[in-house]
């Protein structure tokens, strides 16, 4: 409603309150309407829209002219008009004409709204029919492409279930190898101590049995093919080890992937048997632009592909090294074997003829020992027959001591004085001397028997039972 041809949008000018806030109070803004009237000359134009600076809001109550009609003077009521209704009853007139050509107009344009809606209708419906097929169509197809999905999945979850029985029975078989092999390393360490006691305790021989002879050889040798053996079994053992952890990494992968199947084998069936009426459908908004796939089928297939292709390679290795390892126990426990025999072959040997050599020592050292017994009883008679022949010593002595005393060339070598000497020079010791020379000769030998004796029978007799007891329990 305007007042008398003045806009509704009129500013009403009041004195501007000091602002203690931001905003002014709503009080202030209720109490600038009342018995206000403008008492100076407006600075704008009356048509520009009516935004105060400080503040303004939407009234809930619409405000009327009586507060102004009241204030302002020389102004009755009853003067006031409404303006529309007088611009109405001046300007707007129609003739009939006018009146049936709206209507018309009207009808007319009734008339094309209503094909248009028929014709929306039924396009609408068509739409509705086709949408409808259409959305059933890729319904089943969707639910026949998630059976064929669900059927790749299971066809893939067997196969690897499948590689994965084979790669446990696999590394079981390799782990068992691998114990074996570990218990016979541990057990060649006593053939091997056996052999080194043995080359210990014959360096305890003296004098001339100290002799690098063939046993000590084979003892050598003997050493040599454990040390050997040894070593090619800590390799294998070590293959073996890197094998296992290669094996047990095929078999993880293979099993994350089985996992992985089996989780999306529930979700894809689950997926395949949601029907319109099922439980636990929603609108998901923005679902669609959500693209969270990292493969395509033929990716997808290949991964698992080469899963298996990696297992199966890690089993053909695994089964190759297992051979490798019983060929290594074989030839190793022959090898041994072999070496074992030669060094108690040799031994043998070297017993017999430390044997018949003792035998024959022994046999010389009793008639050693006779001999010095007729020897010492040959001195004895000796010694004997030279205390027998003191007297006549003493005779020829004196002899020569008297015949001394011959006067002058009475002092004459005669017959006589050389039967005297003679004499005197089968009387001296010089018999006993040599057979006291040759009872020393043949008590020497017995002395040097007596003191290598122990020697001859250090022949490592504990070694075949040690052997024995061992190598029984090396390869079982």
């Amino acid at each position: 409603m305007e007042l008398l041809g003045t806009t509704m949008t009129s500013t009403y000018a009041r004195p501007k309150p000091t602002p203690t806030n931001f905003l002014p109070a709503i009080s202030t803004m209720a109490s600038s309407y009342k018995n206000r009237f403008p008492h100076y000359t407006l600075s704008h134009s009356l048509t520009l829209p009516w935004r105060p600076s400080t503040y303004y809001k939407v009234a809930s109550a619409t405000p009327t002219l009586a507060p102004l009609s009241k204030s302002a003077p020389g102004l009755n009521p009853a003067q006031i008009l409404s303006y529309p209704a007088n611009r109405t009853a001046l300007f707007t007139r129609y003739t009939p004409d006018d009146w049936h050509k709206s209507n018309l107009n009207n009808y007319r344009e009734s008339e094309s709204s209503r094909r248009s809606a028929e014709r929306l209708r039924v396009d609408t419906s068509r739409l509705i029919q086709e949408k409808d097929q259409k959305t059933r169509k890729i319904q089943t197809d969707t639910s026949k492409d998630l059976g064929e999905r669900v059927n790749d999945i299971a066809f893939w979850k067997s196969e690897i279930n499948h590689e994965i029985d084979q790669m446990i029975g696999e590394t079981n078989a390799l782990s068992e190898v691998k114990r074996r092999l570990e218990r016979a390393l541990a057990e060649t360490e006593g053939p091997l101590q056996v052999a080194q006691e043995c080359l210990y305790h014959r360096e305890k021989r003296m004098s001339i049995d100290l002799v690098h002879d063939d046993v000590e050889k084979q003892l050598l040798q003997e050493v040599d093919v454990i040390k050997s053996c040894q070593e090619r079994m800590r390799r294998h053992l070590e293959r073996t080890a890197a094998q296992l952890a290669s094996n047990r990494a095929a078999q993880h992968e293979l099993e994350r992937d089985i996992s992985d199947k089996q989780a999306a084998y529930r979700i894809d069936d689950k997926c395949q048997n949601l029907r319109n009426t099922s439980d636990g459908i929603g609108y998901f908004r923005g679902v669609e632009r959500v693209d969270a796939t990292i493969s395509v089928p033929e990716t997808w297939a290949k991964f698992s592909d080469d899963n298996i292709l990696k297992s199966q390679g890690e089993r053909v290795a695994s089964a190759k090294l297992r051979e490798d390892v019983e060929s290594l126990l074989n030839a190793t426990s022959n090898e041994m074997w072999n070496q074992f025999n030669l060094v108690n072959v040799a031994f043998t040997n070297r017993i017999s003829d430390t044997a018949d050599a003792k035998n024959r020592l022994q046999s010389h050292l009793a008639k050693t020992l006779q001999e010095i017994f007729q020897t010492e009883m040959t001195t004895e008679a000796i010694k004997k027959a030279i205390k027998d022949k003191i007297a006549p010593l003493r005779v020829a002595q004196t002899r020569l001591d008297e015949r001394t005393r011959r006067p002058n060339v009475e002092l004459c070598r005669d017959i006589a004085q050389i039967r005297a000497l003679s004499k005197k020079s089968m009387k001296s010791t010089t018999p006993f001397k040599s057979y006291s020379n040759v009872s020393e000769k043949l008590r020497t030998p017995y002395r040097c028997w007596s003191t290598q004796r122990p020697t001859w029978s250090m022949t490592c007799p504990s070694r075949p039972t040690l052997f024995s007891s061992t190598r029984r329990n090396v390869w079982a």
